[in-house]
């Protein structure tokens, strides 16, 4: 069989399965299965042996330890007081809680580096108190779930772990690369938050003064020097991601349990089963996907793509706008993980041959794929912001188009501007960024 043949079973039948609504890690398994069979040279145990080949890699501990860290820091109480900290900074701005919505997403993406972790988590303190104080209850969950996409762009992130791992890119250049996008995106939302409040006339707060600003600092040190104790640990070389990963969930449990005492020692075994859980179901799909994408890289169907790209003539940047939308398309219909796997894999040749950076690659990508945890029909931080707002889909999809608008040109800005994107790399990392 040629790529082409290959390529339309192999997506196909994928594209056939997840209409028919079968969970996105089985139907990348069964729409593999089929090529073992009909392919001579290949067998049905090749397929097992290139899953748990997948699995045998070191910084993919890393996820199920990010995890874990994200859900003790739930537990200890540490949203309550990045929420204290982020309305002492911006709660008397115009539509307050919306900007204090947004702060505390990027505060708790510097620690948890998951994002859905950071929809749930907020978005339970957040709604109920946005929607008592007169927000609109459609505007609410939007501002919520479009500020928590920052949870997998601003380090650490578990995708960006994935990608590093998966792809040989280093990754402290990526947690670095992630800093000024985050921070892009954050003001992007915070500007359409106030554009919003002047026109719906949004309650203000009253202006924290010096003390109380010192208090809520001082309230969330602890928490804050958890970013820097990973990036700077990682960038620093004093341990890898992977043992990024258990300093931070050693950390979290000395906040939670020892310092703070809000996690009770019968509380741990609830939290460790749910971080296994969720570990569990994206370490499967890494293991589906990695099949999918070593049957595509087996029949040579990346190699086909980079010579009919070859004849489009695309650019550096045409290649980076072709690239966001291919993200963009798949993320709405499949999770990150496996997304990365069998997407980043077929573009990465076509990304080399133009010349762009691997670091600015995956950067395009992640927050590409980020987007897609708002954009329905997956949209899983969108998902749980509306069921925390009882609230239906279709009612807030308009005031997440609004917000998604200046995060789509933050991503125009990524792939036009690439020396920007790479700045803190290349000042800190130089000799993996090139």
């Amino acid at each position: 069989m040629g790529p082409g043949e290959v390529a339309a079973i192999l997506f196909g039948g994928f594209a056939l399965l997840i209409i028919l609504r079968v969970p996105v890690a089985f139907a990348l398994a069964l729409a593999v299965t089929p090529v073992f069979f009909i392919e001579p040279r290949l067998t049905p145990l090749l397929l097992m042996r290139e899953m748990f080949k997948s699995y045998n890699a070191f910084v993919l501990l890393a996820v199920p330890f990010f995890l874990l860290a994200a859900n003790l820091m739930n537990g200890a109480g540490i949203t309550d007081r990045l929420i204290r900290l982020s309305q002492a900074l911006v709660g008397h701005l115009p539509g307050g809680l919306g900007h204090v919505n947004v702060v505390v997403s990027m505060l708790f993406a510097g620690i948890s580096g998951s994002s859905t972790a950071d929809a749930a988590g907020i978005g339970s303190l957040l709604i109920p108190q946005m929607k008592k104080e007169g927000y609109d209850t459609s505007f609410s969950v939007a501002i919520t779930a479009c500020s928590s996409v920052m949870g997998v762009v601003i380090p650490p992130s578990i995708l960006m772990v994935v990608w590093g791992g998966l792809m040989s890119v280093s990754i402290g250049g990526l947690f670095l690369a992630g800093v000024i996008p985050g921070l892009l995106i954050a003001g992007s939302q915070m500007l359409t938050v106030y554009i919003y409040a002047k026109r719906r006339n949004y309650p203000v707060s009253v202006r924290s003064n010096l003390r109380e600003l010192i208090s809520a600092v001082t309230g969330a040190s602890l928490a804050l020097v958890t970013p820097l104790i990973i990036i700077g640990g990682i960038v620093g070389g004093f341990f890898t991601p992977t043992e990024a990963s258990v300093v931070a969930v050693l950390y979290s449990l000395v906040l939670g349990v020892l310092l703070y005492r809000t996690v009770p020692i019968r509380r741990l075994p609830s939290i460790l089963y749910d971080s296994a859980r969720f570990a569990a179901i994206s370490l499967f799909c890494i293991g589906t996907a990695s099949a999918f994408g070593w049957c595509l890289a087996y029949f040579k169907i990346p190699a086909a793509l980079v010579s009919q790209i070859e004849m489009l003539g695309l650019g550096l940047i045409g290649t980076g706008i072709m690239v966001a939308l291919a993200f963009l398309i798949i993320g709405m219909f499949i999770d990150a993980i496996p997304a990365i796997i069998i997407l980043g894999t077929v573009l990465m040749p076509v990304t080399e041959h133009v010349g762009m950076n691997p670091i600015h690659f995956a950067i395009i990508g992640v927050v590409s794929l980020s987007f897609g945890l708002i954009t329905p029909p997956y949209g899983l931080c969108l998902l749980i912001a509306a069921s925390i707002g009882k609230i239906r889909l279709v009612d807030t999809l308009k005031d997440v188009l609004v917000l998604l608008v200046p995060m789509l040109l933050v991503l125009l800005a990524i792939i036009l501007l690439p020396s920007v994107i790479l700045f803190l790399p290349r000042l800190f990392m130089p000799q993996f960024v090139g």
